[in-house]
């Protein structure tokens, strides 16, 4: 299985990296021994921060800037007229923007006891510490503003997306129904006619018969039951059809991973390869029967993963890859669980193959069937 490639950094997080980044390089004319090893770990940690600002509340994330926060407010302390306090307070304002309670709360503490650190050392009056406090204090309620108003903004955004499925919903309601009283029309009228008439017919021909008529006359006959038995036969596929709700695979799987984004709150994207067709009915329940278990087993097993989904159209056959971005590798699983062993089989009715198993940063489940 191939790595995921990390994704180009943002404009935040370019500028989450040249707010510690530049404030280093104007440190370095004054750098005495000490402040030099702080700027090179400083650079050091904050070689990753552009690809960090989008991971939010991740562990990885919080230790690297809490550890950006030490060495730059030590490098404050050892020289306290520097630009490192825009590093220091520039990481704390994302941490708080980002990051859970606990880290937000250390980097708070950590800010705190540097400023008194300071303080203490250069011996300045009390009105110095409590402007510099006060900074803090600012910098705490602007990340925590931004921060209401982006979750504020995602549950618009929710509320939004909830309603459109439920007008969709209820659109496909609205169109279900009005394809149920047609079939009713349909099967009460039209076949019970046709019905009828075929049986007329097949009593007209008995009557000719018997009754020694040309042969001409019941061909004729013969050919007009005949095309009302072929048109009940046709009113029944059409009543059928109109019953069923045949659903495209490719819909079918996309309102799984909208519903599974809905829970989650990750993200889940669904890529066709190749030129979608009609699928056989046994084969589009397969594949959509793996990706509901797929999701299920991420939803149980790595809560919150993001999803990637690949349907690919080939020359007879079709593939599905579901695979869950944990961000690591899962350790291998005991023995296959009901829900993979049903899943297995139902492929192998079909004379297809499924590969499943830990990737380097997920599980991969991956399936061709002929079609």
């Amino acid at each position: 299985m191939t790595p995921r490639r990390p994704p180009f950094p943002t404009a935040q997080g370019w500028l989450r990296w040249g707010l510690v980044a530049v404030p280093m390089i104007t440190t370095m004319p004054r750098a005495d021994a000490v402040a030099w090893v702080l700027i090179g770990i400083t650079l050091v940690l904050s070689v990753p921060m552009p690809w960090i600002a989008d991971l939010g509340a991740r562990t990885s994330s919080a230790i690297l800037s809490l550890a950006v926060i030490a060495s730059t407010g030590a490098l404050w302390v050892a020289l306290p007229g520097s630009w490192a306090t825009v590093a220091m307070f520039s990481t704390t304002f994302f941490v708080v923007l980002r990051q859970a309670p606990v880290p937000i709360v250390l980097a708070i503490v950590l800010d705190a006891a540097l400023i008194t650190v300071v303080w203490v050392a250069r011996q300045d009056l009390w009105e110095s510490a409590l402007s510099t406090y006060a900074v803090l204090a600012v910098i705490v309620l602007m990340g925590l503003n931004r921060r209401t108003r982006n979750a504020r903004v995602e549950q618009t955004e929710l509320a939004l997306a909830r309603a459109q499925t439920a007008s969709e919903e209820h659109a496909r309601a609205a169109a279900l129904a009005e394809r149920a009283r047609i079939a009713r029309e349909l099967h009460d009228v039209l076949a019970h006619s046709l019905a009828g008439l075929s049986l007329n017919l097949q009593g007209a021909r008995l009557m000719l018969v018997r009754d020694g008529a040309s042969p001409d006359a019941v061909a004729q006959i013969e050919r007009a039951q005949k095309l009302a038995s072929d048109g009940m036969a046709e009113a029944r596929k059409a009543v059928a059809a109109l019953r069923e709700d045949a659903v495209p695979v490719e819909r079918a799987i996309a309102d799984l991973l909208a519903a599974y984004r809905l829970d989650s709150g990750a993200r889940a994207d669904l890529e066709v390869e190749g030129e979608p067709r009609e699928l056989d009915a046994a084969v589009g329940t397969a594949l959509v029967r793996a990706v509901q278990e797929a999701l299920a087993n991420t939803r149980k097993h790595a809560a919150h993963a993001d999803v990637d989904v690949t349907l690919g159209y080939t020359a007879g056959s079709v593939t599905l890859t579901v695979t869950d971005r944990q961000g690591r590798r899962p350790p291998d699983a005991p023995a296959a669980g009901y829900g993979l062993r049903g899943m297995s089989e139902r492929v192998a009715l079909l004379d297809g193959h499924l590969d499943s198993g830990p990737g380097e940063d997920g599980w991969r489940i991956h399936l061709t069937v002929p079609a």
